[in-house]
């Protein structure tokens, strides 16, 4: 992680990453709620023990368009 100072605002400016209930209380506060569906693809994943990356494939090949 870097230290970059943001120009505009004169303050570190540094990553993190949400956890899902983290997620999933601020998606309720903008009006989205997960889906059974979701959230048990969610608990498989987990379940499974894929990284991030696996995670975002098993998501694509999901929603993927068919090219037929």
């Amino acid at each position: 992680m870097s230290d970059k100072i943001n120009e505009s605002r004169k303050r570190p400016s540094k990553r993190f990453t949400l956890g899902r209930q983290a997620f999933v209380k601020i998606s309720e506060i903008e009006g989205f709620k997960m889906s059974p569906t979701m959230e048990a693809e969610f608990q498989e994943f987990d379940k499974k023990g894929l990284s991030a990356e696996e995670r975002r494939r098993a998501i694509a090949r999901k929603f993927r368009r068919s090219t037929d």
